[in-house]
């Protein structure tokens, strides 16, 4: 049946930056769907508390801390789950930060600190993983993007540089990657609830300029974002190569 190829049983998926916010939610959403799941932070408070709850709801959940910046210790942290709980059959590159500042005023450090983030990580966590889901001949790889992979807000210039540079490294993965069975897709979210949006849910003049831009007219929940997740995780998307689902309210679809 159709229904039964959007199932994740048996699959084991790492979600980076996944201790809260739109990562936690995909995470959830994969192990809804029956994947065992891998969450990773920097935190390990926050990241065992996480888990906790998740395991609370009757999913099965491990939690791996390592700093996706840092190529070595993302190297050595596949490793390790690969030898411990299996092979990786379904990452997500979540992990991801925000500046926003005047780009005349923007520091240099604050600069390659957003593109070690939101970019490099993809990169390090992307080829590690692909290298022993080539070597299965099958995987799945959702990079996280965003609305701001295609349109600009001001001063979120360096965060719009890395989403756009997400976008079209999820292309070029798809590329090289599709031959040896892997998908590779993007997911873009547009303004959901979260702990780094609260102050703009919380600013009446910028809601009510985002709720009427939005042809949904409302801010989007981050569990909306599961069901994607899901699809692009699974085998109802087993077409679906190189391509950046939009999760945005229709944001995107005008101006």
């Amino acid at each position: 049946m159709v229904v039964n190829s959007f199932r994740l049983d048996g699959r084991l998926a790492l979600v980076t930056g996944s201790s809260g916010g739109i990562g936690f939610a995909l995470a959830r959403g994969l192990g809804q769907a029956g994947a065992t799941l891998v969450l990773n932070g920097r935190d390990s408070a926050k990241l065992e508390q996480a888990a906790g709850v998740l395991r609370e709801e009757g999913l099965t959940v491990h939690t791996r801390g390592f700093d996706v910046t840092d190529a070595a210790a993302v190297q050595a942290a596949v490793e390790d789950i690969e030898g411990t709980l299996g092979g990786i059959d379904i990452l997500v590159n979540n992990a991801g930060m925000q500046r926003r500042m005047a780009l005349q005023d923007f520091p240099a450090q604050d600069w390659h600190e957003l593109m070690r983030t939101n970019v490099d990580s993809v990169f390090f966590v992307g080829q590690a993983v692909a290298r022993k889901m080539i070597t299965r001949g099958k995987g799945k790889i959702i990079n996280i993007c965003s609305v701001q992979s295609e349109l600009g807000r001001p001063n979120i210039a360096p965060y719009m540089a890395s989403k756009g540079a997400v976008k079209m490294l999820t292309k070029g993965m798809a590329i090289d990657w599709g031959p040896h069975g892997i998908q590779v897709n993007g997911l873009g979210p547009g303004y959901f609830k979260t702990e780094l949006t609260e102050k703009l849910v919380a600013d009446e003049q910028f809601s009510a300029w985002l709720t009427g831009r939005t042809p949904s007219r409302r801010w989007g929940d981050v569990a909306e974002l599961a069901g994607a997740a899901v699809f692009l995780a699974s085998d109802a998307s087993s077409f679906v190569n190189g391509h950046v689902l939009y999760v945005d309210g229709g944001v995107t679809a005008t101006l």
